[in-house]
């Protein structure tokens, strides 16, 4: 397979997990399935936009140029052909890193929330709080019943995040399968040649 087809495989996977995540990170502000009463009700890693910002938007730009890749045209540079391609796959690197570096905030906070576990409201307090302690509500499903209000935040809170999670990891190994693609396509040039043809 030619880098510019990887590429734009690539490409075509990471739109719909932008979409997913910014979706996931959008459903995180409404805890339990029902909107807040105040701000200060949601959990504070869904602030970060670990899912709108990480590999949400941040995840789009590579996932669209990644696109183009197939598509490029050869105008080349100094009367060389393929160097117009493998600039565009050189410049594919950057926006790859750019798509690493977006994927692993959004790992790293959708870590933290899960390991941190959801603000809710228990029997002794008045106000929402963080009834768990390092991720001990994770093997222990008893200390779920902590949590009062909102109803099934806990299942809520771990389900969005985990997903947050893996789909974040998932765009990382395709960032970083991009990174080597796109530096075997800038040394070596697009095997397609030119337009696609060999």
């Amino acid at each position: 397979m030619c880098s510019g087809s990887f590429a734009r495989c690539l490409g075509i996977t990471l739109i719909p997990l932008a979409i997913l995540c910014f979706l996931c990170n959008v459903l995180l502000f409404f805890p339990g399935g029902k909107p807040a009463a105040k701000n200060e009700n949601i959990t504070e890693e869904v602030w970060f936009f670990g899912g709108i910002l990480g590999s949400g938007v941040l995840m789009i730009f590579p996932a669209l140029v990644f696109l183009g890749m197939k598509q490029n045209d050869c105008c080349g540079c100094c009367g060389n052909e393929s160097c117009g391609k493998r600039f565009a796959m050189f410049f594919s690197v950057i926006f790859a890193g750019v798509g690493l570096l977006g994927a692993g905030y959004s790992f790293i906070v959708s870590a933290a929330a899960i390991n941190r576990g959801p603000k809710c409201l228990t029997a002794n307090n008045t106000s929402y709080v963080y009834p768990f302690l390092k991720g001990n509500y994770l093997g222990n499903h008893s200390l779920w019943d902590q949590c009062l209000e909102p109803s099934g935040i806990v299942t809520w809170h771990l389900t969005l995040f985990s997903m947050l999670l893996i789909m974040g990891l998932v765009q990382v190994v395709l960032c970083a399968f991009q990174v080597i693609n796109g530096l075997i396509g800038t040394i070596f040039g697009d095997c397609c040649g030119c337009c696609g043809v060999r």
